[in-house]
Protein backbone atom coordinates (compact mmCIF):
# COMPACT_ATOMS: atom_id res chain seq x y z
CA UNK A 1 0.00 0.00 0.00
CA UNK A 2 1.43 3.54 -0.74
CA UNK A 3 0.72 6.18 1.77
CA UNK A 4 1.43 9.72 0.17
CA UNK A 5 4.28 11.41 1.60
CA UNK A 6 1.98 14.06 3.15
CA UNK A 7 0.20 11.67 5.00
CA UNK A 8 3.54 9.57 6.14
CA UNK A 9 4.80 13.41 7.60
CA UNK A 10 1.22 13.89 9.28
CA UNK A 11 1.85 10.03 10.56
CA UNK A 12 5.90 10.30 11.63
CA UNK A 13 6.12 7.49 9.12
CA UNK A 14 9.34 6.43 7.32
CA UNK A 15 9.54 3.99 4.28
CA UNK A 16 8.99 0.68 5.15
CA UNK A 17 7.28 1.32 8.55
CA UNK A 18 4.30 -1.00 9.64
CA UNK A 19 0.85 0.44 9.96
CA UNK A 20 -2.78 -1.26 11.25
CA UNK A 21 -5.57 -0.50 8.32
CA UNK A 22 -8.86 -0.41 9.88
CA UNK A 23 -11.92 -0.39 8.11
CA UNK A 24 -14.68 1.39 10.16
CA UNK A 25 -18.52 2.37 9.00
CA UNK A 26 -17.66 5.04 7.86
CA UNK A 27 -14.40 4.76 5.90
CA UNK A 28 -10.89 3.14 6.51
CA UNK A 29 -8.83 4.17 9.18
CA UNK A 30 -4.44 3.76 9.41
CA UNK A 31 -2.87 3.58 12.45
CA UNK A 32 0.35 3.26 13.40
CA UNK A 33 1.68 0.56 15.44
CA UNK A 34 1.81 3.26 18.56
CA UNK A 35 -1.16 4.16 17.92
CA UNK A 36 -2.96 1.19 17.89
CA UNK A 37 -1.02 -0.20 20.77
CA UNK A 38 -2.05 2.94 22.71
CA UNK A 39 -5.63 2.52 22.07
CA UNK A 40 -5.58 -0.76 23.40
CA UNK A 41 -3.80 -0.05 26.56
CA UNK A 42 -6.68 3.29 27.04
CA UNK A 43 -9.02 0.13 26.42
CA UNK A 44 -7.73 -2.19 28.93
CA UNK A 45 -7.19 0.91 31.63
CA UNK A 46 -11.23 1.20 31.87
CA UNK A 47 -11.32 -2.48 32.87
CA UNK A 48 -8.74 -3.15 35.58
CA UNK A 49 -8.43 -1.36 38.72
CA UNK A 50 -5.09 1.36 39.12
CA UNK A 51 -2.54 -0.65 41.18
CA UNK A 52 -3.52 -4.19 39.92
CA UNK A 53 -0.66 -5.28 37.38
CA UNK A 54 -2.15 -8.05 34.84
CA UNK A 55 1.79 -8.41 34.29
CA UNK A 56 2.44 -9.31 37.47
CA UNK A 57 -0.17 -11.70 37.78
CA UNK A 58 0.43 -13.38 34.76
CA UNK A 59 4.03 -13.82 35.70
CA UNK A 60 3.06 -15.27 39.10
CA UNK A 61 0.44 -17.59 37.78
CA UNK A 62 3.40 -18.84 35.16
CA UNK A 63 5.48 -19.60 37.94
CA UNK A 64 3.15 -21.11 39.95
CA UNK A 65 2.36 -23.74 37.13
CA UNK A 66 5.60 -24.26 36.57
CA UNK A 67 6.42 -24.92 40.38
CA UNK A 68 4.04 -27.66 39.80
CA UNK A 69 5.28 -29.49 37.13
Amino acid sequence: MVIPASYRRALGLREGDEVIVRLEADGVRILTVQQALQSAQKLVRRYVPTGRSLAKELIAQRREDARRE
